[in-house]
């Protein structure tokens, strides 16, 4: 069996944009500074415009774009838990400014921002009218020691009081497909959980009723076999350009979101879609595809893409996105305030763009945190980040030839420096391997972070080989 530790509650912080990529490398190049002008010159999003899709299962009307509570502002350093605490009144703007334009779906979790996202989400949103709103939470029991009954009924009635609420509108199985079979009978089956949370739904406690998926298809598959016994109002899958037909072909264990979409449609089952800009790449493209995308809608953000991609399926009920600074929301409500739906030539263009992002071969890491924190304190997402960000760029410095190549390597390493303390860059991993069963995107992570050091060391020492980076 394979566990699922207390190592997946989440550490979330940083942003899925390219205004925050800025902010992690601590510098700017000029796709970076394009980005940042993007919102520079942001035009305030009109009100009464949004774009809503209708749940088949209750003629509820849902805003297309879906704020989701995992990203949430912090006040001091969001990576050390002990000085870390939610920025509560950036919390209530951002929320009281997303439902005045139209928003009006909220997606959190028991271990979203160190497990204060429910709380965060519960008070801004209590001062709301309660049919303002739909609020979306998950039974997050990944560590074995809450899978008893008893346990994780803990956590589903703390879900209410944190919340703030007597009713749940969206209630989710969070993260099936994590573990396998094994996990699914250990967590929702063996123990009765999901006839109890059925039940609930009967009882009205539970509107809707889902699952968001990672990992292992033959789960998805399983629960969709069972849709006439449970019913499932909605599951939320990773949806994006790229996943729609490289998911697969990046990661074997990934399943395409053409795939995923397909078998929710041929049911009627309405899709909540995450990770539309894939944890920020899809904002931080290389320079000649955000110099395509500008040429077509100049008016228009890198990650305006991506989300207007995202949202035009019919059966999208809504598009998540963790919006952690009000630029961030603004430039999302301009998407879906109203929805442009994308063209069958945009959509050709994106898929073409797609084909190139793929042969960039980069480290599929989604900077959702799942991994963190490292018993060993090492970054990994910001490693992964800050590797990605220079193979996209072209400036990965593996060819001594090239006339660049002091440049590169000198911006490499102090960019590297700037992103990650030393103290937990790769070099300090020992290959314990406690991060990798919780990777959504089922990167190898240790093997992944041993060529990256291997690759540091390189350009440290000008007679290693440097090979491994170029794979």
């Amino acid at each position: 069996m394979k566990k699922i530790s207390r190592r997946s509650f989440l550490k979330i912080f940083g942003a899925g944009t390219a205004a925050t990529a800025v902010t992690l490398t601590g510098c700017k190049n000029p796709q970076e500074q394009a980005a940042a002008d993007d919102y520079k010159h942001q035009v305030e999003p009109p009100k009464g415009k949004m774009t809503y899709r209708t749940n088949p299962n209750g003629n509820e009307k849902v805003s297309l774009l879906g704020y989701g509570m995992m990203r949430l502002p912090y006040i001091g350093d969001a990576d050390k838990e002990e000085n870390s605490e939610i920025d509560q009144e950036q919390v209530n703007r951002l929320v009281d400014y997303a439902i005045e334009h139209g928003v009006n779906y909220f997606d959190t979790s028991p271990v979203y921002c160190q497990g204060k996202s429910e709380r965060a989400t519960g008070i801004a949103l209590h001062r709301h009218p309660r049919n303002s709103y739909y609020v979306a939470t998950k039974l997050s029991n990944f560590n074995e020691d809450v899978w008893s009954r008893e346990e994780t009924l803990k956590m589903y009635h703390n879900s209410f009081k944190e919340l703030q609420v007597n009713y749940i509108d969206y209630y989710l199985l969070h993260g099936i497909g994590m573990g396998g079979m094994d996990a699914l009978n250990g967590r929702y089956i063996d123990n009765g959980i999901l006839d109890f949370l059925v039940e609930e739904r009967k009882a009205g406690r539970i509107r809707n009723l889902g699952f968001s998926y990672h990992g292992e298809i033959e789960v998805f598959d399983y629960l969709l076999s069972q849709h006439d016994k449970y019913h499932w109002d909605f599951v939320q899958i990773e949806l994006n350009y790229l996943d729609w037909d490289y998911a697969n072909e990046i990661n074997d264990r990934n399943t395409d979101a053409r795939y995923l979409y397909g078998e929710l449609q041929k049911r009627n089952i309405p899709s909540v879609i995450m990770e539309p800009l894939l944890g920020g790449r899809l904002a931080n493209v290389p320079q000649y595809i955000v110099n395509q995308m500008k040429q077509r809608d100049p008016d228009h953000s890198v990650a305006s893409w991506a989300f207007r991609y995202a949202g035009t399926p019919e059966g999208v009920l809504t598009v998540l996105s963790g919006m952690t600074y009000m630029e961030h929301l603004k430039d999302n409500l301009l998407n879906y305030c109203p929805l442009r739906p994308v063209s069958k030539e945009e959509t050709d263009f994106l898929y073409e763009m797609a084909r190139h992002l793929f042969k960039m071969e980069t480290i599929p890491c989604n900077d959702c945190k799942y991994c963190m924190p490292c018993p060993y304190g090492i970054d990994i997402p910001a490693i992964f980040v800050h590797y990605n960000k220079c193979k996209n760029e072209g400036t990965l410095p593996v060819d001594r030839q090239d006339a660049q190549y002091k440049k590169y390597r000198r911006q490499y390493l102090i960019g590297l420096d700037r992103v990650v303390p030393r103290e937990r860059q790769p070099n300090h991993c020992i290959q314990c391997g406690q991060c990798e069963p919780h990777c959504p995107q089922n990167i190898k992570i240790p093997r992944e972070l041993k060529k990256i050091d291997e690759f540091i060391e390189s350009l440290k020492n000008p007679r290693k080989d440097i090979s491994s980076a170029k794979s």
